[in-house]
């Protein structure tokens, strides 16, 4: 009769754990983002976006002509701008035609049609932010430089916190609470 050898109980405890730590983590592995680098950026746009689209809606009418020095844009130019500057962000990272970055600024002057180009530069810019990384990898020329694609999405959400920052101190100038400071719903 051959001789069988029964495995060491812990090699097979090892062994039992280790399919068990591969079936485990196999749905982990699957749910990985295919693309990364993009869904940082876009995770990173996505929570300023909101904070921004609240504010806009929440201002009223009279505090968009409020500025709080002369040197500085109002509350409405400034939601003109970044409407804008989403546009020249994003067109950058898609390969799009460019628009001047002040040309919402100057033309939209109401609330409404500054909300209204505010949610269309957001509709926008979500296309951008579905890049795959290999596209999003690409380069491109941003103000005169070389960079890629990612950057200018990375670019349009640090540049939307930096004015996001204007639009708290705005509101709390106007005894306002920002909808960053409000607590979860």
């Amino acid at each position: 009769m051959p001789f069988s050898r029964r495995p060491e109980p812990t090699r097979t405890m090892l062994r039992h754990s280790l399919v068990i730590l591969c079936t485990a983590a196999a749905p982990v592995l699957a749910q990985a983002p295919a693309n990364p680098n993009v869904d940082n950026a876009r995770v990173l746009w996505e929570s300023v976006r909101d904070y921004i689209t609240e504010a806009a809606n929440e201002v009223p009418e009279s505090m968009y002509s409020f500025r709080p020095t002369p040197e500085v844009r109002t509350f409405g130019q400034l939601i003109g701008h970044l409407a804008g500057t989403h546009h020249v962000f994003c067109a950058t990272a898609l390969g799009d035609k460019v628009p001047d970055e002040d040309a919402v600024e100057k033309t939209a002057t109401t609330k409404a049609a500054l909300v209204a180009a505010l949610k269309a530069s957001n509709d926008y810019c979500a296309r951008a932010y579905k890049l795959t990384d290999a596209t999003a990898a690409g380069m491109i020329e941003l103000f005169g430089q070389k960079r890629s694609r990612v950057y200018a999405l990375l670019e349009n959400a640090a540049h939307d916190n930096e004015h996001y920052g204007n639009i708290v101190t705005y509101m709390r100038i106007n005894k306002m609470v920002p909808p960053s400071s409000k607590p979860s719903k």
